[in-house]
């Protein structure tokens, strides 16, 4: 069982500088509220979240897309689109359906912009969640075409969340964390924490704008 897997949690990747001011940037202008890093590059906190800038190295790592097809990550992550992903299971009742909400809802508020985006969640718990039981919680969020849901081997879900800095050792230590990349080779922003969808449309423009 998940519990059980013997590995241990790892820490995100290396730090890089982003653009100068730029995680800053986009925590002021979403929220209009105080953060405690200089513009300088540095995280930026607010209140509800900590964004902050790694470079990735994404593994090849083969899981099961909601539509039963095999596909390695690294394909998903590299088709050409914007990328936001985040880590959930079915059964949480807690982080997961706030985090999926605000993917619905940020899908729907892309409107038009939506074709150049890829929405991937991925199961940490993917003994139970099987491709049937993804596509019925897919369903209940109203996912659109743009925002699909992967499943696999334990070790395969292991490896993508150790990854991404977000392996705790235990599902029920799981914490909200959405990691975006405007276009492959840009360095990835991590959030720590729940953005509303209007805050991730203004994070997505924000990185768009600064190329």
């Amino acid at each position: 069982m998940y519990l059980h897997s013997g590995l241990k949690p790892t820490r995100p990747a290396r730090l890089v500088r982003p653009v100068a001011g730029l995680c800053l940037g986009i925590a002021l202008g979403i929220c209009g509220a105080r953060a405690d890093a200089p513009a300088t590059g540095q995280p930026a906190t607010t209140d509800r979240f900590r964004v902050s800038t790694f470079a990735y190295q994404v593994p090849a790592v083969r899981l099961v897309r909601d539509d039963g097809k095999g596909v390695l990550l690294s394909d998903e992550l590299d088709d050409g689109r914007a990328v936001f992903l985040n880590f959930i299971f079915t059964s949480c009742t807690s982080v997961c359906p706030l985090s999926s909400q605000n993917f619905s809802d940020f899908e729907r508020e892309l409107g038009a912009e939506r074709a150049r985006v890829h929405l991937i969640s991925i199961s940490i718990d993917p003994e139970q969640d099987t491709p049937a039981r993804l596509r019925d919680y897919a369903r209940k969020f109203h996912a659109g075409p743009e925002w699909q849901h992967y499943t696999g081997t334990q070790a395969a879900s292991v490896a993508a969340q150790q990854a991404f800095g977000t392996f705790r050792g235990a599902k029920m230590d799981h914490t909200p964390v959405t990691l975006v990349r405007v276009a492959p080779g840009k360095p990835w922003v991590r959030v720590d924490g729940l953005m509303t969808a209007a805050e991730l449309l203004q994070l997505y423009r924000s990185l768009l704008a600064h190329g």
